[in-house]
């Protein structure tokens, strides 16, 4: 019973680390634009598929696919803010969260085109009999989705606390129109988000595709969850989405070790209308009503 318990609880971290990141990069685009991107979970795709392409295409090792995967996924938003975003900047904020929706479903259109609709798989990032632990087996592609997780927050927390981007987009983020008048190129932070943003969502699609096959069209559901964790923890806190995101890794994981597989997907989708029933502004949220941003 106590090593089921531990490989349960390893196997929900695993899997939660990877919903918050998704959930971090929801919350860096909703921060600085009040947008939902809902294209994000077609980033952590696209970042499998591409890590694929150029691992067993292009024969690159898998570290060079990783960084190179998670390069031209960050082109992608970049490509998405300059060519969609930027061009419909006049519209509502409802009318962008729409638009992504459109982004999410071309993407997804594109990705089956190139790769077709058959799962992918990508070799460990070590190779080696997994660590037991207390009679729990752990993956050594877990061990790495940790430390990439743990890389990310500790690259963004230095990032948006001591460089002068990073305090430049939390400007922005707070209040725009001040932003401006101290000369801060406001437009140029909203491309950033969406640049970082995709490079962290590949970063998860990467890490998450040696564990669990990708395919074209599994962006939606881990956006889905990482969607939920987003709202779980409150729209914009960093910390809520790391929270929330393990949360409903553990739930998973504990559902389908001790109920059904096949509840699993489902409750992240009722974690989410529970939030949104009782606590719509999350566990770490405010309850003023933000306003409109305009870029």
């Amino acid at each position: 019973m106590g090593s089921a318990l531990l490989q349960y609880t390893v196997s929900g971290l695993t899997i939660g680390v990877i919903y918050a990141l998704v959930a971090i990069g929801y919350n860096i685009i909703y921060n600085v634009t009040e947008i939902i991107n809902f294209a994000q979970g077609e980033f952590v795709m696209l970042g499998g598929l591409f890590a694929v392409f150029f691992a067993q295409s292009l024969h690159l090792p898998i570290f060079l696919a990783f960084v190179a995967a998670i390069g031209l996924t960050g082109l992608t938003g970049f490509a998405m803010e300059r060519l969609v975003i930027r061009r419909a900047r006049s519209s509502t904020v409802l009318s962008l969260i729409i638009i992504t929706i459109a982004v999410s479903i071309l993407l997804k259109g594109t990705a089956m085109f190139w790769w077709g609709k058959n799962p992918y798989s990508l070799p460990p990032f070590s190779s080696g009999r997994p660590f037991i632990v207390l009679g729990a087996a752990i993956q050594r592609q877990a061990v790495w989705i940790f430390a990439v997780s743990a890389i990310v927050v500790v690259c963004l927390t230095l990032f948006f606390r001591r460089s002068a981007y990073g305090k430049a987009m939390l400007a922005s983020a707070d209040n725009p129109s001040a932003a401006r008048m101290v000369g801060i190129p406001v437009r140029q932070m909203v491309l950033l988000s969406f640049t970082l943003s995709a490079a962290i969502g590949a970063a998860a699609g990467v890490s998450i595709t040696p564990i669990s096959l990708m395919e074209y069209d599994r962006g939606a559901l881990l956006g889905l969850k990482g969607f939920g964790a987003a709202v779980l923890g409150g729209l914009g806190q960093f910390f809520g989405a790391l929270v929330a995101g393990i949360v409903l890794g553990l739930a998973e994981s504990f559902c389908a070790g001790y109920l059904s597989s096949g509840y699993k997907d489902a409750v992240a989708l009722v974690i989410l209308l529970l939030a949104l029933f009782f606590k719509p502004e999350g566990l770490f949220g405010s309850r003023e009503a933000a306003k409109l941003k305009r870029f």
